[in-house]
Order: structure tokens, then C-alpha cells, then sequence
């Protein structure tokens, strides 16, 4: 696609998009896990029905799709064709078979946070940056710093102190094969994830269209639909539907208690991915696995304070590891950013290296 030199507006625009898109991503990526860690540690044990969650609450887009729509009518000359939605066929495509992939790794998450603490899985997540780096390289042809690099071998090394560390955190009456089972099923969620940010990035790299803000909506609507489908399809083979209301009944916390779990779980975790593919479309995939990254001090925190969780030598090492890789990032960006802003040339290269495929204002 053709890339237009931006307008001071349209800038200004964008990083308020980030900056908003940034903090929809912090409200899904630390209330999720937590909520759904709530579900199994109080009597929840369907993680089909867990991972259904995490996608089924994509009507909200539709409503936010909605309100975009009215916002534009207003606006808009009333010769000119409004649409409520604008992508095209191969964009569907593409989103459809980015949604099963998601459906796919919100499985695997789900079946590896039923069995591990929300700190020991939160740490575990950390890898998916180095993923996540290894796909942009490879598919969108991210370029690297050394403090990117350094950033990415701290991080993994981080979740690496954990795969050694096997066992002493482990919930009450769960196997040591259990145990390990859920470090890998969370690995491998990780590595997934790690694939599709790129894979979202390169969607919008190779759309035969223009991506605005209410696209990438839409995007997220058609993989939250697929994604939700998958699992839905997981949940009938395993006759999850029908044992919804005895689970309920026998929940810990109460019945009531157990469908406000799960309807705040649907909308916690649409935050999540909303606010993922959002950051993606105004920066990059990588920035995007940065910031999931960057928050895990934050879900570790609470997971100690809100589940008592253990806090072991082993997990503070990782996490003190996962802090140093995200401060060379961002000093490695901070230095990058000034040096580019010696002079108007590199100040425009700069921009449209930030922003390589927004081609429209917000919505």
C-alpha cells in the first residue's frame, strides 16, 4: 500500500490512539488472567468454557461499530456513501483464519492457567515477546537494535529460570505431571500468540484496502467470531453446555457470583485483545508483545496480594530479569527516537516507520 506523509493532526491522533489503546490493553492484560485463575480456583473446571470466554464478548465491537457509524453519518457529506462496515473479502479471510488460530491458543492459555498460579503463568508469558520478535523479523521484517535484542534475551532467559524451578509452587493436591503440564501448554499458548501479532501485522500490510481504526474493529470482530466458534465447537464435544448450570450451582462463591465471573471475564479479556491488535495497528507487533511484557510485574503483584500466591527466590530472579529487559527496550527506543530527530528527513522516516499502514485518521 501506498504510504501518505502524515498530518500533524493525523499524528496527534495516532499517539492519542496508542496511548488509549495502551491502557485497553493493561485493563485486559492483568484483569484477565485473574479472572479467569478466580474461575478455576473456586470450582471452575470446564477449560473449553474458559477459553470461550475470552472471545464470546465481541458483540461489544459491534456496538462500538455501531456508534462509529452514527458518529461518521453525522459528519459526513450526505452524497457521500457511509458503510457500516468496510472489509473486504480477502481481509475476511485473513481475519477468519487469524480468529482460529486465537481460538486455538485461548485453549491452550486456558488449560495451562487451570493448573498453574497466575504468577508462575504470567512469567511463563514473558517468552512470548522473544516469539513475537522471531515472527516480525521473519514475516513483516522487524528491525532490531542491541537493546531490542538484549531486551528479548532477558526476557526469555526469565521464563527460562522458571522451567528449572518445576514443581514447589504447584497448587494443593495437583501432580508434579500435571504441573509440568500446564508450563508447557502455557509455552506453547506463548508461542502462538507470539505468531499472530505479526500475523495481524502483516494482514494489514498486504490489505488491498486503506486500514482505519473502525477496520481494525471490524478485524477483531471477525476474529473474536471465528475464535469463538472454534471454541464453541470445543465445548459441545466435551458437553460443556450442559453441565454449565450444575457448575454454577456448586461455584464456591455462589451462582450469582459464578455468571458475573463470566460475563466480567468476556468483557475484561475483549479488552485485552482489542487493545492488543489496536497498539499493532498504531505502532508494530512488536511494541505491542513489549507492552503485554511490560505488565507482568503488575499481574504478579496482584496475584501475590489477591491469591496469596508463593513468591519464590526463583520467580523474583525471573522477575528482575523481565524488569531489566523492559528497561533496555525502551532506553534502546529512547535513543533511536532522538537520534531521528536531528533532522526533518529522519524525523519523516521516523514517522512513517512508527506508523507504516495508517493511512486514515482514527475512525
Amino acid at each position: 500500500m501506498e504510504v501518505n506523509e502524515p498530518k500533524p493532526d493525523d499524528t496527534t491522533m495516532r499517539k492519542a490512539l496508542l496511548v488509549t489503546n495502551c491502557i485497553i490493553l493493561s485493563i485486559g492484560n492483568c484483569g484477565g488472567p485473574l479472572i479467569a485463575r478466580l474461575y478455576f480456583i473456586h470450582g471452575g473446571k470446564r477449560v473449553w468454557f474458559s477459553s470461550w470466554l475470552q472471545t464470546v464478548g465481541w458483540p461489544i465491537i459491534l456496538l462500538l461499530l455501531a456508534c462509529a457509524y452514527l458518529y461518521r453519518s453525522s459528519k459526513a457529506d450526505p452524497t457521500s456513501e457511509n458503510k457500516l462496515f468496510y472489509m473486504e473479502r480477502r481481509l475476511f479471510v485473513a481475519s477468519a483464519i487469524i480468529g482460529i488460530l486465537t481460538g486455538l491458543d485461548n485453549y491452550l492459555y486456558a488449560y495451562g492457567l487451570s493448573l498453574l498460579p497466575v504468577s508462575t503463568s504470567s512469567l511463563i508469558i514473558a517468552s512470548q515477546l522473544a516469539f513475537t520478535a522471531g515472527f516480525a523479523f521473519l514475516l513483516v521484517k522487524q528491525k532490531f537494535s542491541a537493546y531490542s535484542i538484549n531486551a528479548v534475551f532477558l526476557l526469555t532467559i526469565g521464563a527460562g529460570v522458571l522451567a528449572l524451578h518445576s514443581g514447589s509452587d504447584r497448587p494443593e493436591n495437583e501432580s508434579n505431571r500435571e504441573y509440568i503440564l500446564g508450563f508447557l501448554m502455557t509455552l506453547a499458548a506463548s508461542a502462538l500468540y507470539g505468531l499472530i501479532l505479526p500475523l495481524v501485522e502483516l494482514t494489514y500490510k498486504k490489505a488491498n484496502q486503506e486500514i482505519s481504526y473502525a477496520l481494525v474493529m471490524e478485524i477483531q470482530m471477525v476474529m473474536c467470531l471465528f475464535a469463538t466458534g472454534f471454541c464453541t465447537v470445543g465445548m459441545l464435544l466435551n458437553n460443556d453446555f450442559k453441565v454449565i448450570g450444575r457448575e454454577a450451582r456448586e461455584f464456591e462463591l455462589g451462582e450469582a457470583k459464578y455468571y458475573v465471573v463470566a460475563i466480567c471475564s468476556a468483557i475484561i479479556w475483549q479488552c485485552f485483545f482489542l487493545g492488543g491488535i489496536g497498539v499493532v495497528f498504531c505502532a508494530s507487533s512488536l511494541l505491542s508483545g513489549v507492552v503485554i511484557t511490560v505488565l507482568l510485574p503488575v499481574t504478579e503483584i496482584l496475584a501475590v496480594v489477591f491469591y496469596h500466591e508463593k513468591f519464590e527466590a526463583e520467580k523474583g530472579v525471573a522477575l528482575a530479569l523481565s524488569l531489566w529487559g523492559f528497561l533496555s527496550y525502551f532506553y534502546g527506543d529512547i535513543k533511536r527516537m532522538k537520534k531521528k530527530k536531528l533532522s526533518p528527513e529522519t524525523q519523516l522516516q521516523m514517522q512513517s516507520s512508527v506508523f507504516p499502514n495508517r493511512l486514515e485518521t482514527a475512525v
